[in-house]
């Protein structure tokens, strides 16, 4: 299995599971090959902050994963675009990713592919927006002047390049990108929408998240879930959860 994992506060309680199921002795990891999906520029690799840093704490350390099947860019490479072309690389020698996890942030981008962003581009430098600073300044202390103005991000392109996606949308700060992401046309401002496209792509939300969708849009999908539940799971839908798979998406789901 080859993933593409992100840090945040987001994923964490899907890391806690994933380390939970690990310890049961019901998930193993020593054949899983992973790649961050992005590293901010010129943050120590032992920085607290470092994406690096994030994964160990919250996730690597407390799985069987081998080290050496852990890839993370380097933000304090000698050649930044270096770093990038080689990073692609090693995605494509292992057969390229067999699942991408992601979440999205108010402006719905995904990793550091902001409003803007080419949907075709590859991993590469990215200047940070200002709004996206001032949103990881609460990891800095509060302190804006803290936090890194550069990023290594992998690309919208090699998002879509994943034979699958789950992107995880949870509270009412996201609820306008995922009316963005679903409900509106691909428009590279909102580069979460460009999963309208890929084939086996799903998202996962919470009901904070769906405040700005259309009303038979909820009910549309909370009937379709409820469906598939019944179906393979024999269980009921929690009211308080909603999964929307992305247009022409193929739908999965496991209690």
């Amino acid at each position: 299995m080859f993933g593409t994992w992100r840090r945040g506060s987001t994923p964490l309680p899907t890391y806690r599971h994933l380390i939970k199921l690990h310890k049961a002795g019901k998930v193993s990891f020593k054949h899983v090959v992973t790649f961050n999906m992005d590293e901010y520029c010129g943050l120590p690799r032992d920085h607290p902050e470092s994406y690096h840093s994030f994964m160990w704490e919250n996730l690597f350390k407390h799985i069987d994963i081998v080290p050496e099947n852990v890839h993370i860019l380097d933000g304090n490479a000698p050649d930044l675009e270096k770093e990038c072309a080689e990073y692609e690389k090693k995605i494509e020698a292992v057969g390229g990713i067999e699942l991408f996890l992601a979440g999205i942030g108010p402006d719905g981008h995904i990793a550091f592919n902001e409003p803007g962003s080419s949907l075709t581009s590859r991993t590469r430098i990215k200047t940070l927006a200002y709004d996206t600073i001032l949103a990881n300044a609460r990891f800095f202390g509060d302190d804006i002047d803290k936090v890194p103005h550069m990023a290594l991000t992998v690309g919208v392109g090699t998002v879509m390049d994943a034979r699958e996606v789950v992107l995880l949308v949870t509270g009412a700060h996201k609820s306008y990108a995922l009316h963005k992401a679903i409900e509106d046309g691909i428009n590279h401002m909102w580069t979460c929408s460009c999963l309208q496209n890929h084939p086996r792509a799903l998202i996962v939300c919470d009901e904070d998240a769906t405040l700005e969708l259309k009303v038979k849009t909820v009910k549309y999908f909370k009937g379709l879930m409820k469906v598939m539940v019944e179906r393979e799971c024999g269980g009921d839908l929690d009211d308080t959860t909603v999964i929307a798979p992305s247009s022409q998406s193929k739908t999965a789901a496991t209690s």
